[in-house]
């Protein structure tokens, strides 16, 4: 049942001549519950590295507004924040590299896509100039550290992040009978309740779109949320002035009383993390993206029995899927499309590109040959279409112009990547290993020159799907 080939193409970020595939489900799960190794060698600075530099360009957005409203032309603070945003133009790109240098020369590429596809599911992003630029870092302090733990832990860990607060408008969000709302009503200035957060918990992170809630569940959990914000240091507090007072009841069952506390957010999403319509949807959800996108219903079954058993341990549900005779059928052709960012990933481990040539490269010239490409491919980095994170449908992805970008950036980037291009007649079977079909086969031994070749080869229909 278990294929060693099938691990990399299928649950991990591909095939490559330089970093051995796993020999069994025993190692890719070791693997997983080990030491983060891609991240050491390749790291990204956490969100509270970061929220110092964030605090200070905003000091100076509001430095530069007071000078000119004084009547100071302020070019020597606009010099320096445009110095600081051409730094976190330069950081955007070494972070991408990163990450995809990650998928590169990983041990553990099962990781990898487990983290893309929790950060897919966590979507968030920046909504102003401090927040823009700090995705990567969000996705190494919430999501990355929680891959193999309780779903409790990361839920948790995301949903009060001062990211999703901030991408969610949490901060916003007053309780109408709180004192902070009653002082402002006295000013006659008018503080609301805000449901973006309680309704994608409930619909994207946990339950379903078709879980078993009701509006009046949605505005109970929001209230329930009010005090949780994010501080102008880029830090989460509860405050609570700004809570709704008495118990709020969400699914059924009520929490907190008289004043708020953080402890009673914990305690509903822990609830929620343990339901089991979150099971179901979370397995189907995992099921979907790393094997069909009509999973076996079995295979589901079993993931959300685990689940259940387990109160969300996350690590025992993956272990039911790989050790699930459904998730090591050959679908060929029908396998799910590869994503822009895992299209990317998965031929430069193919290449075996070295981290020393991703350097040599200006950061003009490289956001020409990773950022520009991924987003004409459909897939921009770190700006996902919405909460809901992308869709998983093939159709997104396969699509005229998508198709096209790809194509472009497989004949040219390759061998701005890798220097010498590799014979595709070796090549071919780098990529897609002993099994190659006989016509991609035929197809690089009869190219022309290695840039046609490598083309070739990376844009079949075999390297294409997972």
């Amino acid at each position: 049942m278990f294929d060693p080939i099938m691990a990399e193409t299928r649950f991990g970020c591909g095939l490559s001549a330089l970093v051995a595939a796993p020999s069994s489900v025993e190692q890719m799960l070791v693997g997983l519950k080990g030491q983060d190794r891609a991240a050491q060698a390749f790291p990204i600075p956490s969100f509270e590295d970061l929220s110092a530099e964030g605090l200070a360009y905003a000091e100076l957005l509001k430095e530069l507004r007071r000078t000119r409203k004084a009547g100071g032309d302020g070019r020597e603070i606009d010099r320096e924040l445009r110095l600081m945003f051409r730094e976190r133009i330069r950081l955007q790109i070494e972070w991408t590299w990163q990450a995809l240098l990650r998928c590169t020369w990983s041990e553990d590429g099962f990781r990898e896509r487990l983290a893309e596809f929790w950060f897919d599911h966590f979507s968030a992003t920046g909504k102003n100039r401090e927040f823009k630029k700090l995705v990567f870092p969000y996705m190494e302090t919430a999501i990355r550290p929680h891959l193999s733990g309780r779903m409790e832990d990361l839920l948790t860990a995301v949903v009060t992040h001062p990211m999703m607060l901030h991408f969610l408008d949490q901060s916003a969000s007053v309780g109408p009978n709180s004192a902070f709302a009653k002082k402002r009503s006295e000013k006659k200035v008018l503080r609301g309740l805000n449901e973006n957060l309680a309704r994608e918990v409930l619909e994207l992170h946990t339950l379903g779109v078709e879980g078993p809630y009701t509006q009046e569940d949605v505005r109970q959990l929001a209230e329930l949320l009010t005090g949780l914000v994010a501080t102008r240091s880029r830090r989460t507090e509860f405050r609570n002035a700004r809570s709704e007072p008495g118990a709020e009841t969400v699914l059924g069952r009520s929490y907190g009383g008289d004043a708020g506390s953080i402890n009673d957010i914990h305690a509903v999403l822990r609830d929620l993390a343990r339901h089991p319509s979150t099971a179901a949807h979370l397995s189907w959800k995992l099921a979907r993206h790393f094997v069909s996108d009509t999973p076996d219903p079995g295979l589901v079954k079993a993931m959300t029995d685990t689940y259940l058993e387990t109160d969300g341990a996350l690590a025992a549900v993956y272990e039911t899927m790989l050790r699930h005779e459904a998730s090591w059928r050959d679908s060929g052709a029908q396998g799910n499309a590869k994503r822009p960012f895992t299209f990317v990933a998965s031929s430069m481990r193919a290449l075996g590109v070295r981290a020393e040539r991703t350097r040599e490269i200006a950061p003009g010239r490289a956001r020409q040959i990773v950022l520009t490409p991924m987003s004409l491919m459909g897939q921009p980095r770190e700006t996902p279409p919405g909460p809901q994170g992308w869709p998983e449908e093939d159709t997104h992805w396969v699509t005229p112009q998508g198709v096209a970008a790809r194509l472009q950036w497989a004949m040219s980037a390759p061998s701005l990547l890798s220097d010498p291009l590799p014979d595709p007649r070796e090549f071919v079977v780098q990529a897609l290993g002993p099994r190659a079909p006989a016509e991609v086969v035929f197809a690089a031994k009869a190219a022309e020159d290695r840039r046609i070749g490598t083309a070739l080869v990376l844009m079949s229909p075999a390297f294409q799907r997972h």
